[in-house]
């Protein structure tokens, strides 16, 4: 992990957390020319696109939770949709591949089939309008900079390339630019061109949104789908909207925690999470006390049992979603968990998240991600299209039975606190259903038990779900032997392991200073500029 904090007397401009070296250094590079958190933010989104290419790609989408200084946050969310028509099953480009992660494998569905509208295109050029600064051909230079010039592969960027090699390998434009001469993946050490890429971030800063939505870049996704499998339609690019959203709020021992709202589950499930939480006494814990950790197990666990009770397994659709979580929060449920809790008394999908606050006071808390991609590039835009689509848990209903033309919900959860004190804290996380509880921890880690932003995303996870409890290296053995008793299946992991999701935030302290931490478990990276 980078991690960084301002000195004495230095006067920095301020601080980014991401998943890679070259994402932070557009950030970067936009805050040292005058540019605000924002403007930030998008420079190292398009940056993500080229250095973090399976998780991060403008046919995919996300979230960003924003705060200008003084002024109420709120959420644009820019997550995928889902097509205005559907058609059989026999008619689309929709099949498994398995992904290899060494110990285990994963089913994941891929093909043209798999694709939902994009929003990522439609989000930036929104957050600029509304939020921006600079001009949005500046913001594009470093990324379409970066695609000229190459990137270096990192161990952790190769592994994830092996983990999906059928999906980068599905199509002659992935297979040439993730393979080299002799046909093998790209390792360590290696260099990764994106040529194509650079000529459309340039394209997209000269013409506009309404190249992807309406112009040359729509028409060939439009026929793309078309001839071979796909659902998607020029009424599906045309109609899509960023929409924005009041953000969930919820009061945490004095602090107010901000999150993602409804249709996404991520950040109410947080919220529920931390209601429970506030009924107990634990902050009286030791850092490494077992019944600490036995006590966020079990919230973890009623946290699991009031999603289903609240019936936002089953709920496809933003209405749905919207009724699922009053039902979550109706105050018979929360009492009769929270009871529950006081008679205790005592692998990956491709997202990625980047956090970034300025002298301002402004704080962006960004989410992103393409799935894993569908295996096929947009034309010759070097866009990798999403698989939303075949998502198994964003299709909770089964495959190609979703609602037309509905957001797609998501547990990414970009987050931001604010301490009674004033200082401001903007984090969120990669890592599919492990994204609540990864958050959830680092928060109680810096709410509760007064850890550094390092301390607190350093600290040994834990993630209970459908019986089984994920214990990280570090995590008191006495835990998982009291939790094999009470009948889970407990698996032990080693320290900083990816699938325990990769939280990267920053803070602006009350006085002035910033803080950044980047998540080891997933390559972080983090600056103060």
């Amino acid at each position: 992990m980078n991690s960084g904090r301002s000195g004495k007397g230095a006067r920095p401009l301020g601080a980014v957390a991401c998943g890679h070296p070259e994402t932070a250094a557009a950030a970067e590079e936009i805050l040292k020319e005058g540019g605000n958190a924002f403007d930030a933010a998008i420079a190292a989104f398009c940056a993500s696109c080229v250095a973090e290419p399976v998780l991060c790609s403008l046919g995919g989408g996300g979230f960003l939770l924003a705060q200008a200084d003084g002024q109420e946050a709120a959420l644009y969310d820019f997550f995928v949709q889902t097509p205005k028509e559907n058609k059989p099953a026999e008619a689309l480009d929709f099949y498994p591949i398995l992904a290899d992660f060494g110990s285990a494998t994963q089913e994941f569905h891929i093909g043209l089939g798999a694709v939902a509208t994009p929003g990522a295109v439609r989000g930036i050029f929104a957050i600029h309008r509304e939020l921006g600064s600079l001009p949005f051909a500046r913001l594009i230079e470093p990324a379409a900079r970066l695609a000229r010039a190459g990137v270096t592969v990192r161990p952790i960027d190769a592994y994830l390339f092996q983990v999906v090699a059928p999906i980068l390998t599905a199509g002659a434009d992935a297979r040439g630019l993730f393979t080299g001469p002799e046909g093998a993946l790209l390792g360590a050490g290696e260099k990764f061109f994106q040529p194509k890429l650079a000529d459309t971030f340039e394209a997209l800063a000269r013409d506009g949104e309404t190249l992807f939505y309406e112009g040359e870049l729509a028409r060939q996704l439009v026929t793309l789908c078309r001839e071979g499998g796909g659902l998607l339609s020029a009424a599906d690019l045309a109609g899509y909207r960023v929409e924005k959203r009041k953000p969930f709020v919820v009061r945490y021992r004095g602090a107010e925690v901000t999150t993602n709202p409804p249709p996404s589950c991520g950040g109410i499930l947080i919220g529920f999470a931390l209601d429970l939480l506030a009924k107990t006494t634990l902050s009286e814990h030791g850092a490494e006390s077992s019944e600490r950790n036995l006590l966020m197990a079990q919230v973890m666990e009623l946290t699991n049992k009031a999603r289903v009770e609240a019936r936002l397994e089953e709920a496809s659709g933003e209405r749905e979603e919207a009724a699922a979580a009053g039902r979550l929060f109706e105050p018979s449920l929360l009492a009769r968990y929270a009871g529950e809790v006081a008679k205790q008394g005592s692998f990956t999908r491709g997202t990625t998240h980047i956090s970034v606050t300025d002298a301002a006071g402004n704080l962006a808390a960004m989410s992103l991600s393409n799935g894993e991609g569908c295996g096929t590039h947009l034309g010759n835009s070097g866009i990798m299209l999403n698989n939303m689509l075949g998502e198994e848990d964003l299709n909770r209903g089964g495959f190609h039975c979703w609602p037309r033309d509905s957001r797609l919900s998501s547990m990414m959860a970009p987050t931001l606190a604010q301490h009674t004190d004033g200082t401001l804290i903007a984090i969120g996380s990669g890592g599919s259903n492990r994204i609540r509880t990864a958050v959830l921890q680092v928060l109680v880690n810096l709410l509760d038990r007064g850890m550094s932003l390092d301390q607190a995303t350093q600290a040994p996870r834990l993630h209970l779900e459908a019986g089984v409890a994920n214990l990280e290296g570090g995590v008191d053995e006495t835990v998982g032997v009291e939790l094999a008793a009470q009948g889970y299946r407990t698996i032990d992991w080693p320290a900083h392991n990816l699938f325990f999701g990769g939280v990267h935030g920053v803070v602006r302290h009350s006085d002035g200073r910033f803080s950044a931490a980047g998540d080891p478990r997933r390559g972080g990276v983090a600056r103060i500029v």
